[in-house]
């Protein structure tokens, strides 16, 4: 399909809707909305923060796969069903993301998956 590679994380979302983790065409990354689910047990951790975390692991993992890194990381969106989590979930996206300062969108809206707290998508330009 025109160089493209599809990688998977194993979520059962992937299965279910016919998506992939992330998608790579070329230098561009494209990571699917993940929200901070364990997806071996089905279970979230505690709070906006720790779901954070866990998702940003799941999207380090697929950028890994894909050849690049937070560092790479050009456009993200975020989406919190709760106001009250974005600094919170804000917080955990500057640990990871550090200097690199990509565009962001932040939208509180509900969630299609029940028990998350973040959905977190990224856009990646790898330099390589």
């Amino acid at each position: 399909m025109n160089g493209r590679r599809f990688i998977q994380s194993g979520s059962r979302w992937e299965e279910l809707a016919g998506y992939a983790r992330a998608v790579v065409d070329g230098r561009w990354v494209f990571v699917s909305g993940t929200v901070g689910q364990d997806f071996r047990t089905g279970r979230f951790p505690e709070g906006a923060e720790a779901q954070a975390e866990l998702a940003l692991d799941t999207i380090g993992s697929a950028l890994a796969e894909a050849g690049a890194g937070f560092d790479d990381v050009v456009r993200v969106r975020v989406y919190v069903p709760d106001r009250g989590d974005v600094v919170a979930v804000s917080q955990a996206l500057r640990r990871r993301l550090g200097d690199n300062r990509p565009a962001n969108t932040t939208v509180c809206s509900p969630l299609a998956v029940e028990g998350a707290r973040v959905e977190i998508e990224v856009t990646a330009r790898r330099n390589a």
